[in-house]
């Protein structure tokens, strides 16, 4: 089944484009973002820029930016302590940020392109993906790694089941998606890639007990159980880097490079494609705010900005 455009359905849209927020002068990809729900601010990884925004969602303003960084991907935050973690792939640092000028703290090096972070509140743990094959398990509060989890590649995204100690993780050089224990350390299974290549996003449905890893190469989301197996897959939009799941609606969004937001079912069915520019291909979904934010990255004749999509029906944006 092909995805068409929601201007050909009689239904109201799936998103719908509530306000723009530029992000200013800045240039370059964008990568992933994050939130801190009690003060209202949105973070956004300007890789190419070498900083990181702090958009104020009261005022829909950026109030901040984090300079002097190098080349941020993953972003996380932890509400406890007030920090924000920073991954910085040109030097394989994690750097805090703390309090609510985001004062600079305290710096790891991990090794080359610290990437994806995961953040566990339970636990205070963070997660970080980084180099040619490892996730790190990091105490969040100090700082310190306590393990790793080996890998066969570079980890793209990778989720943290909430009922286990499970994580899942995409290593598309190895063209797999692993199963480990992050107490431990240790991979408990492998799932082979069955032909297609690239599996960067990744998405955990543990209400509907699913994984959902989206492919480049070919454009696919391909639906698996918690222990791999597969379950279904539908074509998709081209370029994905995110892919976020509304439990509220049932629905998974997939954010691609190609312009554009595909909506699906809780079946893995196509609804609708959403526009959005070229070149946006990372966002953030946040249910408890029930908004969509789509990085949209500096094109020529266009600055960058942050686009928020609502999912009917939603109340208004604090």
């Amino acid at each position: 089944m092909s995805l068409v455009s929601s201007a050909a359905f009689a239904d109201p849209p799936a998103l719908s484009l509530e306000r723009t927020i530029p992000l200013g002068d800045i240039r370059g990809r964008i990568d992933h973002l994050a939130i801190d729900l009690e003060h209202q601010r949105l973070f956004i990884a300007e890789l190419g820029n070498d900083t990181v925004g702090v958009i104020d969602l009261r005022s829909h303003l950026v109030r901040q930016r984090l300079v002097d960084l190098d080349e941020p991907q993953g972003l996380g935050y932890l509400a406890a302590t007030q920090t924000l973690y920073v991954a910085n792939g040109g030097d394989g640092s994690v750097r805090t940020f703390t309090g609510d000028n985001l004062k600079p703290s305290s710096t790891l090096k991990l090794g080359g392109d610290a990437d994806n972070i995961r953040v566990d509140p339970k636990t205070s743990t963070l997660l970080v993906g980084y180099g040619a094959g490892a996730i790190a398990v990091i105490d969040a509060r100090t700082l310190r790694k306590i393990r790793e989890v080996p890998l066969d590649g570079h980890p793209e995204s990778f989720q943290m089941a909430s009922t286990s100690n499970r994580i899942y993780v995409n290593v598309p050089d190895a063209r797999q998606i692993v199963i480990a224990d992050r107490s431990s350390g240790h991979v408990v299974g492998k799932v082979a890639a069955q032909g297609a290549r690239a599996n960067f996003p990744m998405a955990l449905d543990e209400d509907a007990r699913r994984l959902l890893t989206v492919f480049r190469d070919p454009p696919l989301l391909r639906t698996l159980t918690l222990d791999g197996m597969p379950l279904a897959e539908v074509k998709v939009c081209r370029d994905a880097d995110d892919v976020f799941v509304d439990h509220k609606r049932r629905r998974a969004y997939v954010i691609c490079g190609e312009g554009v937001v595909d909506v699906l079912d809780g079946n893995g069915l196509p609804i609708q494609r959403i526009p959005t520019a070229a070149g946006a291909r990372t966002g953030l979904f946040v249910p408890e705010l029930d908004r969509l934010f789509v990085a949209v990255p500096a094109r020529t004749g266009t600055d960058a900005e942050i686009r928020v999509f609502e999912p009917p029906p939603g109340p208004s944006l604090p």
